[in-house]
């Protein structure tokens, strides 16, 4: 995988970028460029959103039809963005952006000349929506995966930040323009502006030149495989878990608000297209003004209260909403809302990129993605069907229940944010000496490391081992486990399996520095000074070539 060229960005000490803040990944030329790109697109997107959510609201103004925009905008997500994050982790992810980018204004374009010849019904509203939804997964986990090759990694935090700022941003004056268009020029301006917004960021990619830093030593992975990879690695990552479980437990009642806003406006509020596009403004001027408050509350709080801090804020906003008749109570509702979501989705997100290692970011991220948009979708439609059962108060009130329960439900996951994990790989695994060339699909492998422990230390090592043998099922084993000796004290084999020979081989490329740790906590114990590592490979009485070459047991 390539990063970015920093012969003009990266000259800053530590002690200077740290000097500006917040700031500081602006002083990264190719970081300012794609920022600035991504926000003028970003505001197409958001014009885009609110014209689509004022459409519905004109085509059919049934509330479980008006949440179904955003269950069809976050569907792909939840069903896609696994596939996403493996392809983004095996292909180039700038050709890749600059595909898809090309493809989402193609199918804007397509969108927006179909409202253009009043040939929209919900249906082909709802369809359009998915598709482009369809296009933000492809993207999504690519983009977030690129913002650690932008900026060196002690700004990766106030990076990540600036990131949600800038969609902030785009989001307090996208609706608002998009709503002034609508009154201007018609329900197709928007739109229009959508497509014609992303051809920036196709502008940007093409003028990024990364170079390349390394080369792989080992065939990329096919893409299945690549899938179940970072399906296994994310769930045995205790870390993202933690941060995956957080997630959901805020985006799934807080998308609430974010699911009925067109009816709050249009019908409980009784405004128009320019109110609804002043409180999603407001929900990202919020936002904005809540990014810079973030340094200092991260500091005094840390990240699991903020957490929490966002979460009873986003359950006033949810109260407010409930009763608001008056454009000013649906503004101060908007304007915490976006304050409380800033806080936990940027928390959220340092927390899941701190918690991968470069080879599986993307897949990480997508997981991550998919359980956060797999709650907002979840969220859409059961918050639109009780909206159409219950009313909108009733409905904004339960959220609100639910958002604060989740809290001390959820408050024993706690989220990464120092940094403190290296994930930079270790490379100290040596590469197995055998007695003739292994194919490399051949598998099962059957590791085994024999350890020696004072059985007076027994229970101390078999919780450090218990500790390392999440790092062995991450990184591709399965069927672990460890014995002892019936006829002698002391002796321990762990055994797990791989899938294959070229598999083990990948373990041995995707240990990190933090992996070592772990392991030295558990060879600490060892008392005759090295574990001995044994392989073993399944073996075919049919094949005659492997019986030649391969030796059944081989050594580290």
């Amino acid at each position: 995988m390539s990063t970015p060229q920093r012969a003009t960005d990266g000259k800053a000490s530590p002690a200077r970028l740290q000097s500006l803040g917040p700031w500081a990944p602006f002083h990264h030329t190719t970081f300012s460029v794609l920022w600035t790109a991504t926000l003028v697109s970003n505001v197409g997107t958001w014009m885009y959103n609110s014209a689509s959510g004022w459409l519905i609201t004109t085509l059919a103004p049934d509330p479980l039809i008006v949440s179904l925009v955003q269950v069809a905008a976050n569907l792909p997500m939840f069903l896609l963005a696994l596939p996403a994050g493996a392809l983004a982790d095996l292909v180039d992810r700038r050709r890749l952006l600059i595909a898809v980018e090309v493809a989402t204004t193609a199918v804007s374009a397509l969108f927006a000349a179909s409202v253009s010849l009043a040939l929209v019904t919900p249906t082909i509203l709802l369809a359009f929506a998915f598709l482009i939804g369809v296009c933000g997964v492809m993207i999504a986990p690519a983009w977030q995966a690129i913002v650690p090759q932008l900026v060196p990694k002690q700004v990766l935090a106030p990076a990540i930040t600036a990131n949600s700022v800038g969609f902030n941003i785009s989001r307090a004056v996208g609706p608002a323009l998009g709503g002034a268009l609508i009154g201007a020029l018609g329900i197709a301006a928007p739109f229009w502006l959508n497509a014609v917004s992303n051809l920036g960021v196709v502008a940007a990619l093409l003028w990024w030149r990364p170079t390349e830093t390394r080369s792989r030593r080992l065939p990329a992975e096919h893409f299945w495989n690549a899938v179940v990879a970072g399906a296994r690695y994310s769930m045995n990552n205790p870390n993202l878990t933690a941060t995956m479980i957080r997630g959901v437990s805020f985006f799934l009642f807080a998308t609430a608000y974010w699911a009925l806003l067109p009816l709050v406006a249009r019908n409980q509020i009784g405004g128009g297209p320019a109110l609804y596009g002043i409180l999603l403004g407001s929900i990202g001027a919020g936002a904005v003004g809540g990014a810079f408050l973030l340094p200092w509350l991260k500091t005094k709080l840390g990240p699991d209260l903020l957490v929490a801090a966002g979460t009873l804020g986003s359950g006033a906003a949810l109260v407010l909403f409930g009763v608001a008749r008056q454009s000013l109570v649906g503004v101060v509702a908007s304007l915490i809302a976006g304050m409380s979501w800033i806080a936990v989705l940027a928390t959220l997100n340092v927390s899941a990129q701190l918690a991968l290692p470069e080879w599986v970011r993307a897949r990480g991220l997508a997981a991550y993605l998919t359980v956060v948009f797999g709650g907002m979708t979840l969220g859409s439609a059961v918050w639109g069907k009780t909206a159409q059962t219950m009313g909108l108060p009733a409905t904004h009130f339960i959220a609100c229940i639910g958002a604060l329960a989740a809290i001390p439900l959820t408050w024993r996951w706690k989220l990464q944010i120092s940094g403190g994990l290296d994930l930079t790989p270790s490379m100290h695994w040596p590469v197995p000496i055998t007695t003739g060339e292994i194919k490399r699909d051949r598998g099962p492998v059957l590791v085994t490391v024999e350890y020696r422990v004072d059985p007076k230390q027994r229970r101390a090592f078999l919780t450090a081992l218990e500790n390392f043998a999440h790092e062995r099922r991450r990184d591709g084993a399965y069927g672990w486990g460890v014995f002892e000796d019936a006829a002698e004290e002391g002796r321990l084999i762990e055994t797990f399996f791989v899938s294959s020979w070229l598999e083990h081989l990948r373990q041995h490329e995707r240990v990190t520095l933090a992996d070592r740790v772990l392991q030295e906590a558990v060879v600490h114990f060892e008392v005759k000074g090295t574990p001995k590592v044994s392989h073993f490979i399944a073996a075919d009485p049919y094949d005659e070539e492997a019986a030649e070459s391969d030796s059944v047991g081989l050594k580290d």
